[in-house]
Protein backbone atom coordinates (compact mmCIF):
# COMPACT_ATOMS: atom_id res chain seq x y z
CA UNK A 1 0.00 0.00 0.00
CA UNK A 2 1.16 3.50 -0.80
CA UNK A 3 -0.70 5.52 1.81
CA UNK A 4 1.95 8.22 2.23
CA UNK A 5 2.28 8.85 -1.50
CA UNK A 6 -1.51 8.90 -1.86
CA UNK A 7 -1.78 11.46 0.94
CA UNK A 8 0.89 13.70 -0.60
CA UNK A 9 -0.85 13.41 -3.99
CA UNK A 10 -4.06 14.70 -2.42
CA UNK A 11 -2.17 17.52 -0.68
CA UNK A 12 -0.56 18.54 -4.00
CA UNK A 13 -3.95 18.57 -5.71
CA UNK A 14 -5.43 20.59 -2.85
CA UNK A 15 -2.66 23.17 -3.28
CA UNK A 16 -3.42 23.32 -7.00
CA UNK A 17 -7.14 23.73 -6.26
CA UNK A 18 -6.29 26.59 -3.88
CA UNK A 19 -4.24 28.23 -6.62
CA UNK A 20 -7.27 28.03 -8.92
CA UNK A 21 -9.39 29.74 -6.26
CA UNK A 22 -6.74 32.47 -6.00
CA UNK A 23 -6.98 33.03 -9.76
CA UNK A 24 -10.78 33.40 -9.54
CA UNK A 25 -10.39 35.85 -6.65
CA UNK A 26 -7.73 37.80 -8.55
CA UNK A 27 -10.02 38.03 -11.59
CA UNK A 28 -12.66 39.69 -9.42
CA UNK A 29 -10.21 41.88 -7.52
CA UNK A 30 -8.40 43.20 -10.59
CA UNK A 31 -11.33 43.21 -13.04
CA UNK A 32 -9.86 40.69 -15.50
CA UNK A 33 -12.86 39.05 -17.16
CA UNK A 34 -12.59 35.54 -18.60
CA UNK A 35 -11.22 34.48 -20.99
CA UNK A 36 -8.61 37.26 -20.70
CA UNK A 37 -5.36 36.35 -18.96
CA UNK A 38 -3.61 39.70 -19.35
CA UNK A 39 -4.24 43.29 -18.44
CA UNK A 40 -3.11 43.50 -14.83
CA UNK A 41 0.36 42.42 -13.68
CA UNK A 42 -0.82 41.32 -10.22
CA UNK A 43 -3.43 39.08 -11.84
CA UNK A 44 -0.96 37.77 -14.41
CA UNK A 45 1.48 36.65 -11.70
CA UNK A 46 -1.32 34.86 -9.82
CA UNK A 47 -2.44 33.20 -13.06
CA UNK A 48 1.09 32.13 -13.99
CA UNK A 49 1.60 30.46 -10.59
CA UNK A 50 -1.47 28.32 -11.23
CA UNK A 51 -0.57 27.66 -14.87
CA UNK A 52 3.05 26.78 -14.08
CA UNK A 53 1.92 24.39 -11.37
CA UNK A 54 -0.35 22.70 -13.90
CA UNK A 55 2.64 22.42 -16.25
CA UNK A 56 4.65 20.63 -13.53
CA UNK A 57 1.96 18.27 -12.20
CA UNK A 58 2.34 15.79 -15.12
CA UNK A 59 6.03 15.54 -14.30
CA UNK A 60 5.73 15.45 -10.52
CA UNK A 61 2.82 13.08 -9.89
CA UNK A 62 3.88 10.16 -12.12
CA UNK A 63 7.50 10.53 -10.99
CA UNK A 64 6.47 10.43 -7.34
CA UNK A 65 4.27 7.36 -7.88
CA UNK A 66 6.93 5.50 -9.85
CA UNK A 67 9.47 6.34 -7.15
CA UNK A 68 7.04 5.03 -4.51
CA UNK A 69 6.48 1.77 -6.39
CA UNK A 70 10.11 1.10 -7.29
CA UNK A 71 11.96 2.68 -4.35
CA UNK A 72 9.94 3.66 -1.27
CA UNK A 73 6.52 5.02 -0.40
CA UNK A 74 7.84 6.99 2.57
CA UNK A 75 10.79 8.55 0.76
CA UNK A 76 8.61 9.42 -2.25
CA UNK A 77 6.13 11.12 0.07
CA UNK A 78 8.86 13.09 1.86
CA UNK A 79 10.30 14.31 -1.43
CA UNK A 80 6.75 15.07 -2.53
CA UNK A 81 6.31 17.27 0.54
CA UNK A 82 9.47 19.14 -0.49
CA UNK A 83 7.90 19.66 -3.92
CA UNK A 84 4.74 21.04 -2.30
CA UNK A 85 6.82 23.35 -0.10
CA UNK A 86 8.68 24.57 -3.19
CA UNK A 87 5.41 25.25 -5.00
CA UNK A 88 4.07 27.14 -1.97
CA UNK A 89 7.28 29.20 -1.83
CA UNK A 90 6.93 29.88 -5.55
CA UNK A 91 3.30 30.97 -5.11
CA UNK A 92 4.05 33.40 -2.28
CA UNK A 93 7.20 34.88 -3.79
CA UNK A 94 5.89 35.19 -7.36
CA UNK A 95 2.77 36.97 -6.09
CA UNK A 96 5.08 39.67 -4.67
CA UNK A 97 7.38 40.03 -7.67
CA UNK A 98 8.27 37.90 -10.70
CA UNK A 99 11.98 38.15 -9.98
CA UNK A 100 11.49 36.52 -6.55
CA UNK A 101 10.11 33.23 -7.92
CA UNK A 102 13.49 31.54 -8.43
CA UNK A 103 14.14 29.84 -5.07
CA UNK A 104 10.71 28.19 -4.87
CA UNK A 105 10.97 27.09 -8.47
CA UNK A 106 14.40 25.63 -7.81
CA UNK A 107 13.22 23.64 -4.78
CA UNK A 108 10.31 22.07 -6.64
CA UNK A 109 12.37 21.41 -9.78
CA UNK A 110 15.05 19.67 -7.71
CA UNK A 111 12.47 17.55 -5.88
CA UNK A 112 10.81 16.53 -9.16
CA UNK A 113 14.21 15.75 -10.70
CA UNK A 114 15.17 13.51 -7.77
CA UNK A 115 11.89 11.64 -8.05
CA UNK A 116 12.22 11.25 -11.82
CA UNK A 117 15.87 10.19 -11.79
CA UNK A 118 15.34 7.90 -8.80
CA UNK A 119 12.42 6.17 -10.50
CA UNK A 120 14.35 5.75 -13.75
CA UNK A 121 17.40 4.30 -12.00
CA UNK A 122 15.28 1.93 -9.91
CA UNK A 123 13.31 0.72 -12.94
CA UNK A 124 16.47 0.10 -14.94
CA UNK A 125 18.11 -1.63 -11.96
CA UNK A 126 15.16 -4.01 -11.60
CA UNK A 127 15.07 -4.69 -15.33
CA UNK A 128 18.77 -5.58 -15.36
CA UNK A 129 18.87 -7.43 -12.04
CA UNK A 130 15.29 -8.65 -11.99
Amino acid sequence: MYHFTALVSVLALMLYFYMGVRVAQARARFGVKAPAVTGNLDFERTYRVQANTLEWLPIFLPAMWLFAVYVSDGIAALIGLVWIAGRAMYMVSYAKAAEKRGPGFGVQALAASVLLAGALIAILWRMLHG
